[in-house]
């Protein structure tokens, strides 16, 4: 094994025994003792995670555009889940969040410029070494460049190298000046071709996915190894062949008249501080197609990534998960990249693959989030997690789709280019927004939708006198799902941000240019 300090070993055993203490299964129910059977070999588990991908573009969510075969295989082999979420929709929370097992005010990731504290912070790969796994990383996870969590690189990856300063801010509730730089900056790197520099980024985590399966065929050890992908992530620049098939095919937003100025305040201001309200149509149209190409670019990796598992005979014996860490707006509802609660942005795919066990082609349609599925990798692997997690394992709920689920997924954004965070619930076919009070002005807002009656979030039922109760309910789940009312973390976050890490004012590269 590679070495790790006694700190490390110390915190990951700790986190195990308490949580056995407090009786926590991993199948996330209380229970008196654990009661799952771990295999007698145990499986390797493989997850892929890309960034920014709507599963609404892919075959096996149902888009007869996209073209991503080797996903769909994975589905037809696998459990697709068609109502999952990300735990916030940006890069550096919501990675987080997955590794630490919690929503991201309760582990003070409120954006792109935060971290975890140390090293030694109770993480999944901290648990499943205390359970006998090695946890590698191939790519990104948004890691600042002094902390690994657990994880061991398999090379070093420049988009875990930044350094993380904690500091933020918020727009003034008011601000609607729209920063037209900040668009057409990022509209030039609409365009087909062959290199970028997410295409020779993930182009190495194939790589090395390759080498660690004709490396790793005869390890006693099973392993937990994360590919971190980049695309379909912007900047949206992909080969001419991948683009040219897409070209006068994929269809424009269809955004109802008067929908925009009616939108939530922070809506209006990623509009504004993007420069969204700049674009147009032509840049809306390449922006569209190119990201299609892009998908399926992205499609063609995983498939190589699956036939060298394949040819390294370590596939029987290999679950293999497929998610993002978010998704991608599209110019749908007005908006571009993520930063926002709307499907396009906020639900990510979540495909399960695990030979011997689950019988292929199966769908669940009941809610979840990413913390979910880091507690279900922990039950993969007989590893025990640290009672005071969030989320709950989805191995129940695979092995019967009858089995109760909770069906209920949160997540947050407290991220940039908000004039204050907010926080999401799902439950069944409904889905709550609250939007935290920006200054004594202004503030707070609601979002409610029936997304059975209304699947492209057009019309907010939050005001509506009917929908009152309901309200009431959904907001009351939502802050004892998180601990604490959002307006509560709202005001953390904005100390928070205020005073930093102390490593001083953030430099031009100490964040990731891709992630904002």
């Amino acid at each position: 094994m590679s070495k790790i300090n006694r700190r490390e070993f110390v915190t990951a055993v700790g986190a195990a025994a308490a949580s056995m203490l407090a009786g926590r299964s991993v199948l996330g129910q209380s229970t008196t003792a654990a009661t799952t059977t771990v295999p007698a070999k145990r499986p390797n588990i493989l997850l892929i995670m890309s960034d920014e991908h709507d599963p609404a573009v892919s075959g096996c969510y149902g888009d007869g555009i996209a073209r991503t075969p080797h996903l769909d295989r994975l589905a037809g082999e696998g459990i697709t889940f068609d109502a999952f979420y990300t735990t916030s929709p940006l890069c550096v929370p919501a990675r987080l969040s997955f590794t630490a097992g919690k929503y991201v005010s309760r582990i003070g990731v409120w954006g792109n410029s935060c971290m975890l504290p140390s090293d030694d912070y109770p993480s999944l790969p901290h648990v499943l070494r205390a359970a006998g796994y090695r946890s590698y990383l191939a790519g990104r996870m948004d890691l600042d460049a002094e902390h690994r969590y657990g994880f061991e690189e398999l090379y070093p990856d420049t988009e875990n190298r930044f350094r993380r300063t904690g500091l933020g801010k918020r727009r003034a509730a008011d601000d609607a000046e729209p920063n037209a730089k900040a668009w057409q900056q990022r509209a030039k790197e609409f365009h087909p071709n062959e290199q970028s520099h997410a295409m020779t980024h993930d182009r190495r985590v194939t790589q090395a996915c390759r080498e660690f399966f004709q490396d790793h065929q005869n390890d006693k050890q099973p392993f937990f190894l994360l590919a971190g992908y980049l695309a379909p992530h912007f900047p949206l620049i992909a080969p001419q062949e991948y683009y040219e098939h897409f070209k006068g095919k994929v269809p424009m937003p269809k955004i109802p008249e008067g929908f925009l100025d009616g939108m939530p305040t922070n809506y209006k201001h990623l509009r504004y501080a993007f420069g969204i309200t700049e674009a147009t149509p032509e840049q809306i149209r390449i922006g569209r197609e190119l990201y299609y190409g892009l998908v399926e670019w992205l499609d063609d990796q995983i498939g190589q990534v699956l036939k060298a598992l394949e040819e390294s005979g370590l596939a029987g014996n290999t679950v293999v998960i497929y998610t993002a860490d978010h998704g991608e707006n599209r110019g749908e509802h007005g908006l571009w990249w993520k930063n926002c609660m709307y499907e396009q942005a906020a639900r990510v795919p979540l495909i399960v693959r695990w030979p011997g066990r689950f019988k292929g082609g199966q769908r669940r349609g009941g809610a979840g989030s990413l913390v979910d599925l880091t507690q279900t990798i922990a039950g993969i692997a007989g590893a025990k997690t640290p009672a005071d997690w969030n989320g709950d394992s989805l191995l129940p709920y695979m092995d019967n789709a009858g089995a109760r689920w909770k069906d209920l997924a949160v997540s947050e954004y407290y991220g940039h280019n908000i004039a204050s965070g907010f926080a999401m619930i799902r439950q069944g076919p409904w889905k709550y927004v609250y939007h935290t009070r920006m200054d004594e002005k202004h503030g707070p807002e609601r979002e409610l939708y029936n997304l059975k009656d209304d699947p492209g979030e057009f019309h907010n039922l939050a005001g509506e006198t009917a929908q009152k109760q309901r309200v009431a309910a959904m907001h009351a789940t939502l802050v004892k799902e998180l601990g604490e009312d959002p307006d509560k973390a709202e005001a953390r976050c904005r100390a928070s941000y205020a005073k930093g890490y102390g490593r001083g004012p953030r430099p031009a590269h100490a964040g990731s240019q891709a992630s904002e």
